[in-house]
This record gives C-alpha cells, structure tokens and sequence, in this order.
C-alpha cells in the first residue's frame, strides 16, 4: 500500500523552526496499531491521520507512544496540508475529533483553530514534578495539564528538567507547561511530556487552551500573542471566546512524498 506522506512546521514562517508534524491523508482507517507504527517511524512529536468525508473530516492524532485526545499543531499542519497542497476548496474545514467538532479557519496564510477552552483550577505541585525542576514555580494550576506560573520569562529559559524524576511521573495524556508574563509578547511558555520520546515539545496548541483563559483573565485582554520558548520557537496568536479559545499561526510545508506499508 502506497501512502502519502507530508511533513509540515507548524507555528511558524520559516521550515527549521516551530513544531513539525507529519500529515498522512488516508481513505479508509487502518488498524491502530498500523498507525502507532507509522507514528513511531516518523519519529516527530504527532503525526495526523485524517479522512475527507465531503463535509466533514475525521481527524486523529497519534504520538510515537499513544493516540491524543488534542493536538493544535498537527491540526494545523492538517489545515495548511490540505488548503496549500491538496486544493481543499472551501477556506473553512470542519473536523470530527476526539475533542469533538474542531474548525479551522485559513485567512491570508494564518490558520485560525477553534479549540475548547480548559480553565486551569488552583492545585497542589506533586512532589515528583517539584524535584525534577531546578526552577520552582510561584503558582501552580491544572486542568489536562499541570500549569506552572513563574515570575519572568528569564525563569522559563533557564528552566532544566532532571529527566530520571521527571520521567516517573505518569499523566498520560497530558504534561507539564511552564509559563510566564513575556517581555516582548503577552506571555511564553515551554512544554514537557514524560515519558515521551520528545521531551520537550517544540510548540504546544493544545497547551494554550488552558494557558489564554489563564494569561486572559490576569492580564485583562482576550486577544494575545504569545512565544513558545523552545529551541525550535513558536508564534501563537490567540483569543479568549469564554467557552472556546482561537489558536491562530502559520506554517511552511518541509517535505512531500510517500511510504509503503506491506
């Protein structure tokens, strides 16, 4: 079976940088452990499978370990994969996904992603998260994701994780962000997963559902712009809808070709 394959960097206007994520159009759905596999070989942080229904398109995630519940930078990806590769025809798509009805809106080369919104609730940091970072957080928030807050952005760059603690701890299928007021954007953030392949994810969309809510209410503003601060970086352009938040950003197509899966 001959498969295309699209490798794509999300959240930003330059290939090297912001988060790549392959894209595989299939049309019919293969076994899970078929596309665990491919997910794997791929070797990035996501890989996105989806099948063009007409209307709607059945979208799904998978890391190299497991399948996501959320991933706003292959979704993305997807979007820019489809409007400035395959012809899709229509400036709006829809997408039916683990998280429900997901739509995408591509305006002048940005992609603008209607995700839901997660408020982070006030939280205790566990013992094993506390002694895996050289850095300790001033406030400390979950909801899918633990939220730490820090004083600066200074902080978050030179925040280093002890992989061996950080490592035991289990949240599948969520991480650890690490955010802060930024200096030249309205916040930052870095994202960890444990027991994951990638450690740090380049730039996490899904994180931001529960960070623009959280950096909205403190800073009294619903439209944001914020950095992810990870080696590769990231833009994110953002909005606070009160039920929903928009995840907005660019992205360059680095590779076209195809696989083959006997």
């Amino acid at each position: 079976m001959k498969l295309e394959l699209y490798q794509i960097d999300a959240f930003t206007e330059e290939i090297f940088h912001g988060n790549p994520a392959c894209v595989v159009p299939l049309k019919n759905w293969l076994p899970d452990e078929i596309l665990l596999k491919i997910a794997r070989e791929n070797a990035v942080a996501e890989t996105a499978f989806f099948i063009d229904n007409g209307n709607t398109i059945h979208l799904r995630w998978f890391t190299p370990e497991i399948e996501m519940d959320l991933c706003g930078h292959a979704t993305l990806a997807t979007a820019h994969c489809l409007a400035s590769i395959l012809n899709y025809q229509s400036s709006r798509m829809v997408f039916q996904t683990r998280s429900g009805e997901l739509t995408v809106e591509v305006k002048d080369g940005m992609y603008y992603m209607d995700f839901p919104s997660r408020m982070p609730e006030k939280s205790a940091l566990p013992d094993i998260i506390s002694q895996s970072l050289n850095i300790q957080p001033k406030e400390v928030f979950q909801s899918r994701d633990y939220v730490l807050v820090y004083e600066s952005e200074e902080d978050i760059k030179n925040i280093k994780i002890e992989r061996s603690v950080f490592d035991l701890i289990n949240l599948d299928p969520g991480g650890v962000v690490v955010t802060a007021a930024g200096t030249d954007s309205d916040f930052v953030s870095r994202y960890f997963t444990p027991q994951s392949s990638i450690l740090e994810d380049p730039v996490t969309g899904s994180a931001h559902c529960s960070l623009i809510p959280l950096w909205s209410s403190r800073l009294g503003k619903d439209k944001l712009f914020a950095r992810q601060l990870s080696e590769r970086g990231g833009e994110l352009y953002c909005e606070n809808k009160k039920e929903r938040v928009i995840v907005a950003g660019k992205a360059r197509t680095y590779s076209e070709g195809y696989f083959r899966i006997e």
